[in-house]
């Protein structure tokens, strides 16, 4: 007799579990519904493609990109020893160490001074955004003709102050700044909108107690700014260094990977190998080098850089 209301009571708990467990499943489908959208289009335009391009970076392919025969690690091991793929890596690095570090000083610089409370500023604050409402196109267009040997606007400059003429996209010393320039160019307006609206974010309690102190502007700038702008900062710093290691647009507009290849990224490769040599298993491999080049750059990032950004 005892014994019996153990065994009721050990149905009602079981009984309660089932019960939580159906309830506990229409959520779980439900939840599902919601990210199906979502994992379908990340499937179908980013997970497949990445396991196709990994796919056929061991093969040899032909002119219309299907396999021809394994070959393991041998594209690797060919783009390593090439010359031209050596070039390509230097090119891309290069091009990174002159575009994100003074794309992202220029942007920070910029919306310092938009940040002031003065008078006109919101039409200052449209003109440093306004290069983000631009495709990449039209503005490689605008630096192509400024670039122009015989009627862009700089030569006639540098003419003026006394200078010799410069061949701005045909001279191998200079193409690749002269990318990296209107590169600069073109993204400021997004790091700038970013920054910006990380700065309205800071409370103004503690520049107000700052006054009173009677602490200096630098001193504010780097006790006070830095450390609460750290986050958008880190932010802009990892977006910039993926997005320059992607720059596609303005190297086929403005010089088509060359003089003598210095301005040939590993992207402009990959589009060669692939559209213009229909060489796919080495295009391929050079887009998975890109892809652990840049996935070990970031897990860097995110290792030494985020230590130094302050949440609170």
């Amino acid at each position: 007799m005892n014994e019996l209301p153990n065994v009721s009571s050990q149905s009602m708990s079981i009984k309660g579990k089932l019960q939580n467990r159906n309830k506990g499943l229409p959520k779980a489908v439900t939840g599902f519904l919601y990210l199906l959208p979502s994992i379908l289009l990340f499937s179908v335009f980013l997970f497949y493609p990445m396991i196709r391009t990994l796919y056929l970076s061991f093969f040899l392919t032909d002119g219309q990109g299907v396999p021809v025969a394994f070959v393991g690690f041998e594209n690797f091991t060919y783009l390593l020893q090439s010359t031209s793929f050596q070039n390509s890596l230097k090119a891309t690095i290069l091009f990174v160490f002159y575009t994100v570090p003074a794309g992202v000083i220029l942007a920070l610089f910029l919306s310092l001074i938009a940040n002031e409370k003065v008078r006109g500023i919101g039409f200052f604050r449209t003109m440093f955004s306004s290069t983000m409402g631009m495709s990449v196109a039209a503005s490689s267009v605008i630096w192509m003709f400024m670039y122009n040997p015989a009627i862009g606007i700089l030569n006639k400059v540098i003419s003026m102050i006394g200078f010799s003429e410069v061949q701005w996209l045909l001279d191998p010393k200079y193409a690749l700044v002269s990318v990296a320039i209107s590169t600069i160019w073109m993204n400021t307006g997004f790091s700038f909108l970013i920054l910006l609206g990380g700065l309205q974010n800071i409370d103004e309690h503690l520049y107000e107690n700052a006054e009173i102190a009677g602490v200096s502007y630098f001193y504010k700038l780097r006790k006070i700014t830095i450390p609460m702008l750290s986050p958008t900062l880190f932010f802009i710093i990892t977006v910039s260094l993926i997005n320059s290691f992607q720059t596609f647009g303005q190297i086929d507009i403005l010089t088509k990977g060359g003089p003598v290849e210095s301005t040939n990224v590993i992207v402009y490769s990959i589009y060669k190998d692939a559209f213009i040599n229909y060489n796919v298993g080495s295009a391929s491999a050079q887009a998975t080098i890109l892809f652990f080049c840049i996935l070990a750059m970031t897990i860097l990032q995110f290792k030494l850089g985020e230590r130094k950004v302050h949440y609170q």
